[in-house]
């Protein structure tokens, strides 16, 4: 069962495909994770050009690390979506992979475009926190 609650906040616009906030309670364990990148096993940057397949690849790598701590997307309380680009049509493209992910806990996001990456042909980056229940 997860320990994050997702608060819509009134007097803020409804039509956010996010929460504007989050919340836990209690001894939770909190675990903060390093940019997730498009990286694949052998650390090679996948898919150069291509921000969905790039997306695609960080949240993987998102929910592998998230395993690793014992913790699931359901425990995340928000990301930072980083996108080097200065094209909007490449934020909505992230944006959509990262929505469709957390279609069922829509966590407070922030979506950014920024001149440059660190990896070779590095299109996105997406940073996460999560809160774990005792136990």
């Amino acid at each position: 069962m997860t320990s994050v609650r997702l608060l819509d906040v009134p007097g803020l616009a409804p039509t956010a495909p996010y929460a504007y906030a989050a919340t836990t309670t209690g001894d939770h364990r909190l675990v903060q994770l390093a940019g997730a990148c498009p990286l694949d096993a052998d650390g090679r940057t996948v898919s150069p050009g291509d921000v969905t397949a790039q997306t695609t690849q960080c949240l993987d790598n998102l929910v592998t690390a998230l395993d690793a701590a014992g913790a699931a997307l359901t425990d995340v309380l928000g990301t930072r979506v980083l996108v080097a680009t200065t094209d909007r049509g490449d934020l909505h493209a992230a944006w959509d992979v990262v929505q469709d992910r957390f279609a069922e806990h829509p966590v407070p996001s922030t979506l950014l475009g920024v001149t440059v990456l660190g990896y070779p042909d590095q299109l996105v980056e997406i940073e996460a926190w999560a809160a774990v229940a005792p136990g």
